[in-house]
């Protein structure tokens, strides 16, 4: 019998360049759709004004980045511990690999290996760990254990998508940023992954090509594209992804990779801040155990309050409530001008 470790972590790309900072923060603020009262920090929540401080959120970006890694250092550790024969990560691909020629809903992609340059359009902005621009990463796939589950779900009819090769790009950044910061202190990752690709994005993926929208131009309803898989589908294949795999001859660790709300996709809030309160529902739930309340989300309520990557973490959250599992260590990051809230969790069997 199988057995499985759970882990939720981010892979928030703002903490790969050498230099953290709000970027998206910086870049709304160029939007000539910005209310005027809100393009300075007199017109912004406080929370937000002293996070911004008088370095325009500098000190506080790296302050974030570092509590952030500590808690990934955590994660890895459980891996370690662990010692999986493969990880499945759950992650969001925003116009990467696929575009407008395919968007599926779920698409688990069974690789048997990939290889990847994260730094090659860095430019001048470096990265965290000052690796040369070509440097090339290596990450195996696991195959036969891909298939197991791909097969395993689509007889409990989940009508899923596999791909046994990249189509766009060789691996999105969801998938290349965990391997990254599983390994934040380069000690080497050698355990494979099966990527487990979710269209978090929905109505904006081609709409927005997965990122901001101008609040100058913003989407008319015609433009949106077709939603997402809901919340309560999410949870329900995680959960089937749980029953599987505990049936395998595997040791296999489930990873939700993604931040919780985000400020550009929340746009009551004019994109400036993401949804606290709406992350502390989903939060204090997650450590109550109360695992309904993230099955009876809906849809909309995920789009209302940016936390369309969420998606990743129903999934995670449905498994462990098929294994009848709590955290065993939880942690929420909260931010104003970085962007997303962040949390990072483990599920030791």
């Amino acid at each position: 019998m199988g057995e499985i470790l759970g882990l939720g972590i981010t892979h928030y790309p703002s903490f790969l360049p050498r230099t953290a900072k709000p970027s998206s923060l910086l870049r709304l603020l160029q939007d000539p759709g910005l209310p005027e009262r809100l393009r300075t920090p007199d017109g912004w929540p406080a929370a937000m004004r002293e996070e911004w401080a008088g370095d325009q959120g500098a000190a506080f970006a790296e302050k974030h980045r570092q509590s952030v890694v500590a808690d990934m250092r955590k994660a890895r550790a459980a891996l370690e511990a662990f010692q999986p024969d493969f990880i499945v990560i759950w992650g969001d691909d925003q116009y990467e690999n696929f575009h407008e020629d395919v968007i599926p809903s779920f698409c688990l992609l069974a690789y048997d290996k990939v290889e990847f340059r994260p730094w090659e359009k860095s430019g001048e902005r470096g990265n965290a760990w000052d690796e040369a621009s070509g440097k090339v990463f290596r990450v195996n796939g696991h195959r036969e254990g891909a298939k197991y589950l791909a097969r395993r779900l689509i007889e409990r009819e989940f009508d899923l998508a596999y791909s046994y090769v990249p189509l766009h790009i060789p691996l999105g950044h969801a998938f290349a940023n965990s391997v990254l910061f599983l390994d934040w202190d380069r000690r080497g990752f050698d355990l494979p992954i099966v990527p487990f690709a979710i269209n978090c994005y929905g109505r904006r993926i081609i709409a927005t090509r997965g990122y901001m929208e101008s609040l100058k131009t913003p989407i008319r309803e015609s433009d949106f594209d077709p939603p997402s898989p809901s919340p309560a589908r999410c949870f329900d294949l995680g959960a089937a992804c749980a029953r599987v795999l505990s049936e395998s001859p595997w040791r296999v660790a489930l990873v939700a990779s993604s931040s919780w709300s985000h400020a550009f996709l929340t746009r009551k809030h004019d994109f400036l801040y993401p949804d606290r309160e709406a992350d502390h529902v989903l939060y204090d739930a997650l450590l109550a155990g109360n695992y309904r309340v993230w099955r009876d989300t809906p849809l909309a309520s995920i789009e209302d309050s940016g936390q369309h990557e969420l998606l990743n973490w129903f999934c995670l959250v449905g498994a462990m409530f098929e294994l009848g599992r709590r955290p065993t260590y939880a942690n929420l990051f909260e931010t104003c001008v970085m962007n997303s809230n962040k949390v990072i969790a483990t599920f030791v069997p």
